[in-house]
């Protein structure tokens, strides 16, 4: 079963009450030989973007580009995919353990640079710009459907591409370090990877608030949502990747992948409080709406300063991007997991093709002068034409299409 098929439920009969809400969140979400040092080896050299140690059949993933807080990139990818995909078919593999290196990030997103410059090479033989996003996609399904138990480590920046890596997984940890969010459109893009399925099913329009405004979830705030399925301490980290490392593989494929897990998950009663839980009711009735517009218009008689805040944040944010993550996440509730992806790779091709994505990349992660010049400038501007044509099929032979076998 897909670990975000879970979220279904939440369509009907939401309960409002934001008393306990992170306990009924969860309920909805949650679904002795020694370690041989000697056995524990690396199938790539050191200095590789992507470390995979094979430890005894069990498999540690370590994503491995701390200087760039472990941007993914299509090397990456291309190695990613096939790793899993071989191992998904292998019986002997009790499990996939992925983690970033440096300490600051698991995966900070995708490397859109890249992109954006291949984009705008016009060179017919540069296609970074389509593999990047068809390979991503085609691997992040894979993440959702893998028979072989993924537990993805969410430790420190979680962001675009990094949630893409984890969030559809059967395993999701987070620490008081995790900080996960989904920027897209501050660079005039929208939230992929999946995001359209796992943010969609949100209870209280939560989906809605994170992709729209790029809200960063800190700590536990994670596994309050539903995000992760584990809150653990940093400081145990290692230590639960040594235990898994040390149980018998028969006893992992029995069940005891979940007993090591919840063997280091925080104690209820000590995980932080949901940070959000005061503003459900407000954060539902403002996302609410059936256009984007709505969404302006209670803002913008919001008195508060919650309200006021996010109307600015709103505010400086791409038009285009906006309304199309508006109707994507409409849509995306109503889709099967493998069919997000052919809607996400439309739109990709539509961004590449188009002004904002590359003035987004250039005046906040290039120039860095904050200062994006937006076309259109306002979300009047972008009218429901312009956004069926981002959402129509692309031209023949180009669309990703995953067949229902491979789910």
């Amino acid at each position: 079963m897909l670990a975000w098929k879970r979220f279904d439920s939440l369509a009907k009969g939401r309960n409002r009450r934001v008393l306990n809400v992170s306990m009924v969140f969860r309920s909805l979400f949650r679904r002795q030989f020694l370690f041989n040092k000697s056995k524990r080896f690396l199938s790539v050299g050191v200095n590789e973007e992507i470390l995979i140690e094979n430890v005894n059949d069990k498999l540690i993933v370590t994503l491995n580009r701390p200087k760039t807080l472990n941007a993914l990139n299509i090397s990456m990818v291309r190695k990613l995919y096939p790793m899993l995909k071989k191992r998904n078919s292998d019986p002997n593999v009790p499990f996939i353990f992925v983690k970033g290196a440096g300490g600051k990030a698991f995966c900070a997103g995708g490397d859109v640079i890249a992109v954006s410059r291949s984009a705008r090479a016009n060179n017919p033989s540069d296609t970074i710009y389509k593999d990047f996003f068809r390979e991503e996609y085609v691997m992040n399904h894979l993440i959702g459907v893998l028979k072989v138990p993924y537990i993805a480590v969410m430790d420190g920046i979680t962001m675009g591409g990094g949630c893409g890596l984890s969030l559809h997984g059967k395993y999701r940890i987070a620490t008081e370090r995790t900080i996960l969010a989904m920027p897209e459109t501050s660079i005039g893009l929208f939230p992929d990877v999946g995001g359209t399925f796992f943010l969609s099913r949100l209870p209280y329009n939560l989906g809605q608030f994170i992709a729209l405004t790029g809200y960063r979830v800190i700590g536990a705030d994670v596994y309050h949502m539903g995000l992760a399925t584990h809150f653990i301490p940093s400081e145990k980290l290692k230590d639960l990747e040594d235990e898994l490392l040390r149980t018998d593989n028969k006893l992992l494929s029995a069940g005891k992948i979940d007993h090591v897990l919840n063997k280091y998950h925080m104690k209820e009663s000590e995980i932080p409080k949901f940070g959000l839980e005061k503003r459900l009711a407000q954060i539902d009735h403002v996302f609410s709406g059936s256009t984007i517009e709505s969404v302006f218009k209670k803002l913008r008689n919001n008195e508060d300063d919650f309200g006021k805040k996010q109307f600015s944040i709103l505010s400086a944010k791409s038009p285009t991007s906006l309304k199309v993550t508006f109707r994507q996440l409409q849509i995306g509730l109503k889709m099967q997991f493998r069919e997000v992806f052919t809607m996400e790779y439309r739109l990709s091709q539509r961004f590449m093709k188009n002004h904002d994505f590359h003035e987004g990349c250039r005046a906040i992660l290039i120039d860095k002068d904050q200062k994006p010049e937006w076309k259109p400038t306002n979300i009047e501007e972008v009218t429901d034409e312009m956004m069926d044509e981002y959402f129509a099929p692309l031209e023949e032979n180009e669309d990703l299409i995953i067949k229902e076998s491979e789910t």
